[in-house]
């Protein structure tokens, strides 16, 4: 069986986040499943055009924005004879198979649908126009299956009519990791962000709320970690800091390697995450995996990664101060530290990358059972 991945951006693209991640991992495994797995997906700058990364044969052509048309041409020209199944990646906006292949070859992923994130990623009016049009890219994928990571994006795409029969709901695995947790330093409190910085992760917001802790709290440090998205934004979080009296305490290390990323989480007290929607959030799962607590705005995704008072805080307002107050709940209260953070272990080994490989074999072996 050959199987076509499009999706943006691949797993060596400077600004690849949780859904290349998740979705390399579900690739590898169809691979040692002995199925041949083509990724076609924009390139960037100091991208080779071709590679193969663990067995995968990576494609790349163009940008991440414009690899969309190509892949339409690409496949017409090059595959359409060759492929079984094709996973189709909605990121914003999807590539629009049905219009040039099989519906019956098709299985569409989705981490979350764009909605009010259109706003935060492209400038108005054109994020207005995306924003009332995306209903409609969904009228074209109601008979084909859909993969995504939570319960509340599933209720979401049943919004758009998708019938809750052709959603499937795989949620993401966890790297194994040695590291022990670290976190009670006399010296220091770590707070730590890692996502990518851009607005609608909810950087500024985690640092407006790093500065009201701050104040009280003379202890308290703040790692950001992850690769801006463009180096202007870069700066406006640089000065948000500054502006906010806070420079000194906060420190950004950019993007790291998963060794990097998971020793920082084990020297970490609590991660806090503030974005404005989410698919699942597998930055939860990772600092989970270290008995780590997260505080995170109530929101899809989140709340099915986070468990209230469980694992974790989510917050009423989703506001800078409230949370806050959330994490200064956590920060304050040992006795309730402890129990989330054991909570939090004990729901981190739920997932691994092999049982949501096993599961996304399972749905690509019945499509095309079902249609051969």
């Amino acid at each position: 069986m050959k199987i076509l991945i499009l999706n943006w951006r691949d797993i060596r693209h400077p600004l690849s986040g949780g859904a290349e991640l998740s979705l390399f991992e579900h690739a590898k495994y169809w691979k040692n499943k002995g199925e041949e797995v083509l990724w076609f997906t924009g390139n960037f700058k100091g991208g080779k055009s071709e590679e193969t990364i663990d067995g995968i044969k990576i494609i790349r052509k163009s940008s991440s924005y414009t690899v969309h048309i190509y892949a339409l041409f690409y496949y017409l020209l090059k595959l359409s004879k060759d492929v079984d199944i094709v996973i189709d990646s909605f990121h914003f906006i999807p590539f629009f198979t049905p219009f040039y292949m099989s519906k019956k070859k098709i299985i569409a992923l989705i981490n979350e649908p764009a909605k009010n994130n259109w706003f935060k990623n492209i400038y108005f009016p054109l994020s207005l126009v995306a924003f009332l049009i995306e209903p409609i890219f969904f009228m074209f994928y109601r008979r084909i299956p859909f993969i995504t990571a939570s319960s509340s994006i599933a209720k979401e795409l049943e919004g758009y009519r998708i019938k809750s029969n052709n959603i499937h709901i795989i949620h993401h695995g966890i790297s194994t990791v040695k590291f022990d947790n670290k976190i009670m330093s006399r010296e220091q409190i770590v707070i730590i962000y890692l996502a990518q910085l851009s607005e609608d992760k909810g950087i500024e917001d985690a640092l407006k709320a790093f500065a009201i802790l701050s104040k009280t709290n003379k202890k308290l440090v703040f790692w950001v970690v992850g690769k801006a998205k463009n180096q202007s934004y870069e700066a406006k979080i640089k000065h948000l800091a500054r502006t906010l009296k806070v420079k000194d305490k906060v420190e950004f290390f950019g993007f790291v390697s998963e060794n990097k990323k998971f020793e920082l989480l084990s020297k970490s007290l609590v991660l806090v995450h503030a974005s404005s929607r989410e698919g699942w959030g597998l930055n939860v799962i990772e600092a989970n995996s270290l008995g780590i607590p997260v505080v995170g705005y109530n929101v899809t995704g989140l709340r099915d990664s986070i468990i209230q008072m469980k694992t974790g805080i989510l917050t009423e307002k989703n506001t800078p101060l409230d949370l806050a107050n959330s994490l200064s709940l956590i920060i304050g209260d040992q006795k309730l530290y402890q129990k989330l953070s054991e909570n939090a272990l004990d729901w981190s080994k739920n997932f691994s990358w092999n049982k949501a490989g096993e599961m996304s074999w399972k749905l690509i072996k019945y499509v095309y059972a079902k249609n051969n």
